[in-house]
């Protein structure tokens, strides 16, 4: 009932008229990257387009969907090799998860090993220890069970080290925050660390500020980045800002499919104006608008 009661403006236009149009595309070479972050019951009061949690039995029936439907799971590495390619040749998907909550180990990761899906975790380096740290009701691995997923084929990436604004950040605490937990990591797991994801909504209309990003990244040693800038990933985007698709408990199987297909991709526009009409009025302030994550 809750569900039914939110107006969901997002949903309507993807699902009645975007998708349905975006199915009769070429759509060659782009490959989906779904977004998780907790998978648990709980839910907030925002609107649906704003939650970030999925429960577990949405989650397995999602993965079910994927697996019924014929799509193979890709990591972030092959995810850029089909992306480069003139053809996609078949249904290809790439699954994340940020903060490394503990729920991804209870909920998730044993779904994934039904299906034999291959997925990336990005951790809190500062949250991570080797004994059980909470936060704020969260309850994060360990690096103990970190290691556990990690020997059977989860790829862990960073997100940096205390989660912060990097936006608000001078150059050395922006290479401290991506540097530092990378090599934290690395020394936790005795294996390198490819992929960095992004924390909060990505600042993609600061041209100079996505410049330094990028070349952080590249300093410190990556090979790829995930962004909450909302979309398909394909050959226009940069291999260090590439797009994900939000998913949620709010996401029914029309929904869910739409996004799988192209169907959300248009409000990459919408989420940048609110970006940028926000970094007008207030560019310091913390960006907690559309596609803040």
């Amino acid at each position: 009932m809750r569900m039914l009661l939110r107006l969901r403006l997002d949903r309507a236009i993807s699902v009645g008229l975007v998708h349905p149009i975006s199915r009769l595309l070429n759509r060659q070479a782009q490959v989906p990257i779904l977004m998780y972050h907790g998978i648990c019951d709980a839910l907030g009061e925002k609107h649906p387009y704003f939650e970030t949690n999925t429960s577990p039995r949405i989650f397995a029936q999602q993965m079910r969907f994927l697996h019924e439907n014929g799509y193979s799971t890709a990591d972030l590495a092959q995810t850029l090799t089909t992306i480069k390619a003139e053809n996609q040749g078949g249904k290809q998907v790439a699954i994340t998860f940020d903060d490394g909550y503990r729920d991804f180990y209870t909920d998730a990761f044993p779904v994934l090993m039904q299906y034999g899906f291959k997925a990336t975790m990005f951790v809190v380096t500062k949250v991570t220890g080797e004994l059980r740290v909470s936060r704020e009701g969260k309850e994060y691995m360990t690096w103990e069970e970190i290691r556990e997923v990690h020997a059977h084929g989860v790829r862990i990436g960073s997100h940096t080290v205390s989660h912060p604004e990097l936006q608000t950040l001078d150059s050395e605490q922006l290479k401290y925050e991506i540097g530092e937990s990378k090599s934290i990591i690395e020394d936790k797991l005795g294996d390198s660390v490819q992929s960095f994801s992004y924390p909060y909504a990505f600042p993609e209309q600061s041209k100079s500020f996505v410049a330094l990003v990028r070349h952080t990244l590249e300093t410190c040693g990556y090979e790829y980045g995930v962004s909450t800038i909302i979309g398909t990933a394909s050959r226009q985007y940069d291999r260090f800002i590439l797009p994900r698709l939000p998913v949620n408990s709010y996401d029914d199987l029309r929904l869910f499919r739409a996004k799988l297909e192209g169907g959300y991709d248009w409000l990459h526009t919408p989420q940048l104006l609110c970006k940028s009409l926000r970094r007008r009025s207030s560019p310091f302030s913390k960006v907690a608008g559309v596609g803040s994550y």
